[in-house]
């Protein structure tokens, strides 16, 4: 199993950036899949999650509606769209993989899951 992330860069503060993760080696329609982030010195917390069905999950406080997941299965990949973008979305992003118990299950703990990318480092600069 791989996942690929990508997109990540410097950007503005009040920027977008959209982040892809590319999975192979699985059947990548039974997987939720999740982003997490995790910024130095801090530990790795949960950002949003998809279902295999499409339901999502998000972290709320530090999301705020500024970001969206999504999945494309056709393609093996899933997304998260970023706006609005602030220094404190700074971190390394991480997407990950968790064999599915339900079209709607979503998960929010990172030892929940199976897979994990390398990640791709976010920077927004003030």
């Amino acid at each position: 199993v791989q996942l690929v992330e990508s997109g990540g860069g410097l950007v503005q503060a009040g920027g977008p950036l959209r982040l892809s993760c590319a999975a192979s080696g699985l059947t990548f329609s039974w997987y939720t899949m999740g982003w997490f982030r995790q910024a130095p010195g801090k530990e790795r917390e949960f950002v949003a999650a998809i279902s295999t069905s499409g339901s999502t999950a998000y972290d709320v406080d530090s999301v705020k509606g500024r970001f969206t997941i999504s999945r494309d299965n056709a393609e093996n990949t899933m997304y998260l769209q970023m706006n609005s973008l602030e220094p404190e979305d700074t971190a390394v992003y991480y997407c990950s993989a968790k064999l599915s118990r339900s079209p709607n299950y979503t998960a929010r703990s990172k030892s929940a899951y199976d897979f994990w990318g390398q990640g791709t480092q976010v920077t927004v600069s003030s």
